[in-house]
């Protein structure tokens, strides 16, 4: 093992944290196949005339050798030269593979068309349901792994889908015909070739598994060195302030090295392969010859007979030949298939219910029972919740890191669907409401602001799809930031580069709530979003949020406890429950987990405020 390898065990751990476990009925490879083929309609369509164009370029191939051998034996018959009955064989074989050519030419460019759109749809099928799927699985996965998902695997059905689907199709016509005819010329020299290809079937056969193995272990590294340098670029800022460029380093090569070592294994399987094959078709043809020129005549074989007999067997041989590159592309196929299936096999928790009910516009109350919520793999991450909060209501969560807050936070918007319980917005099931009420209706600002990466004005916009310029001007004013708007350099204009970067912390927060204000929310959750930034932007902030906040059910994640001061009331998570509710004044009067809690705040802000 080298020395910057990480020990077998890390790479065991991660590589089963990262990758999604293959369902059952995802094991077998015809399985993959018919479910691969079923989920994409467009590679159906007009097949069978595929098939039957197909078909015809292979009855043309076949006859060419018949036609040869009715040139030896017809055309050069009783030692003359039929110069006539010559002309019109080769005249049929000339119109043989023009026509062949047309309808190979019609066949590979139907065959290109559906797998193009087939593979187009399902990236956005694919992409569509990762989207869909619950904060468990958003969480469980690497980015990269996801975006492996949606682009190199569906990257690696298209030699199958353009090529090595129909030719599998084409080999078959071609094995049984070639092999009738082969029949109808010499029973012996067909048990001859049969025979010599024996052995590569078995060859063939003992490697499929290996094969199987190396391709699936191809499409997990493809996963494992897209999510390292996805990770790596997007903290790249975190890598130089604390100087992990050599740990981040090494692990981008790790990942980059272990894929190249499981393509160079499936292309060295592949690879022994192919040699065999071109061996097996060089003796073969070898021995057809020599039995045609030695036993021909005795066998009642002319020259004409035994020519055909070459060219059917070259046919029947490429077969096999090229065995090795269909194989290595169906097995590549089939693993990426199992990735995507795999994906699109796990359940989308939240259905959206048909002519869902509307929320009315205006502040809205929020009411859970007996709310519970696990991740796919782990313990409960939400316990019995039960919370009233009054329509108009100010109300901050607190607790210690992990104890569900977020959790809480992202099921109310319903980012997920409880295991158990039920969430109601304003008297109504949560369940019940029309997807495009509730979005308009509840808004989270996460801490961190993501930013699409376009300009300040397209990312308030995206809070209400259709709202115009004076609208998005309207959101800053109504925050008491249209100043702040206008001095951006190109004001509303200005581009915020890829996930906001070219903006502070602060100012990501800033057109995040602008965001949120645009389609005024009935119910707003906040994670709290001064946490992060400057004094000054923090005062600015402060006052967008109290302005964000009028005449609405805010529900605040307080990382600082000040926050929790000026609330109406105060949950106190711990563990997945609640353990303490009250006004703030309450709680401290309960000496119990909150008191502890700003008693350590205060604490620190105390010798904050000391040190500077």
């Amino acid at each position: 093992m080298s020395a910057s390898a990480p020990p077998a065990t890390d790479v065991a751990a991660r590589d089963a944290a990262e990758e999604l476990a293959v369902p059952e009925h995802l094991k077998s490879a015809w399985n993959v196949l018919k479910l691969g083929i079923k989920g994409s309609p467009e590679l159906r369509a007009g097949l069978w005339l595929t098939v039957v164009v197909s078909l015809g370029v292979t009855v043309s191939a076949l006859v060419t050798p018949v036609l040869i051998q009715r040139i030896f034996d017809n055309g050069f018959a009783r030692g003359s030269f039929h110069a006539a009955y010559v002309l019109r064989i080769c005249a049929v074989a000339l119109a043989l593979v023009v026509l062949s050519y047309v309808a190979g030419r019609a066949a590979a460019r139907r065959l290109v068309r559906a797998s193009e759109s087939a593979l187009m749809n399902l990236r956005v099928k694919t992409f569509a349901h990762i989207h869909g799927l619950s904060i468990a699985e958003q969480s469980e996965e690497k980015r990269g792994v996801f975006v492996a998902r949606v682009t190199a695997d569906v990257e690696t059905l298209s030699e199958f889908t353009e090529y090595a689907g129909i030719a599998w199709i084409i080999s078959a016509f071609m094995l049984i015909g070639a092999l009738g005819l082969m029949l109808s010329y010499s029973w012996q020299l067909t048990v001859a070739v049969s025979i010599l290809v024996v052995p590569l079937l078995a060859i063939v056969g003992s490697m499929q598994a290996r094969l199987t193995q190396a391709y699936d272990a191809v499409r997990n590294r493809v996963g494992d060195m897209l999510s390292e340098v996805s990770e790596s670029v997007m903290g790249a800022a975190v890598v130089r302030a604390y100087g992990l460029d050599e740990e981040t380093d090494r692990r981008v090569k790790v990942a980059i090295r272990e894929r190249y070592d499981a393509q160079i294994v499936a292309h060295w399987r592949t690879a022994t392969l192919f040699p065999m094959s071109t061996l097996f078709y060089a003796v073969a043809l070898s021995v057809i010859v020599w039995l045609g020129a030695g036993y021909g005549p005795g066998w009642g074989l002319t020259l004409g007979r035994v020519s055909a007999f070459i060219f059917l067997s070259d046919i029947f041989l490429h077969v096999f030949t090229d065995l090795p590159e269909i194989y290595a592309e169906t097995q590549t196929a089939i693993a990426g298939w199992r990735k995507i299936l795999t994906v699109l096999d796990l359940p989308v928790e939240i259905e959206e219910a048909h002519d869902g009910v509307t929320l009315p516009r205006g502040a809205l109350s929020v009411h859970t029972r007996d709310l519970a919520y696990a991740y796919r793999e782990g313990g409960p991450v939400l316990r019995g919740i039960s919370v009233e909060v009054p329509a108009g209501a100010h109300i901050a969560i607190v607790g210690e890191t992990g104890g569900g807050k977020t959790t809480f936070a992202k099921v109310l918007a319903r980012l997920a669907d409880p295991a158990s319980g039920v969430v109601e917005v304003g008297g109504v099931d949560l369940r019940q409401v029309s997807a495009a009420s509730r979005r308009a209706a509840i808004r989270m600002v996460p801490q961190d602001g993501f930013l699409f990466d376009t300009t300040v004005r397209e990312n308030v916009r995206y809070g209400r799809i259709g709202a115009t310029d004076r609208d998005v001007e309207t959101a800053f004013e109504e925050l008491g930031l249209g100043d702040w708007a206008v001095a951006l350099p190109d004001g509303l204009d200005t581009g915020v580069g890829e996930r906001g970067e070219a903006l502070s912390v602060g100012e990501r927060q800033l057109v995040s709530l602008a965001r949120a204000q645009i389609d005024e929310p009935g119910v707003l959750i906040l994670d709290e979003a001064t946490s992060s930034v400057d004094p000054a932007t923090e005062r600015r902030t402060t006052e967008a949020l109290r302005r964000l906040s009028q005449g609405r059910t805010v529900i605040t994640i307080a990382h600082r406890l000040s926050t929790a001061e000026h609330a109406d009331r105060v949950l106190v998570f711990d563990a997945g429950q609640i353990v303490e509710d009250g006004t703030h004044a309450e709680l401290l009067a309960m000496h119990g987990v909150y008191a502890g809690m700003y008693a350590s705040w205060l604490g620190n802000v105390r010798s904050d405020s000391t040190d500077g």
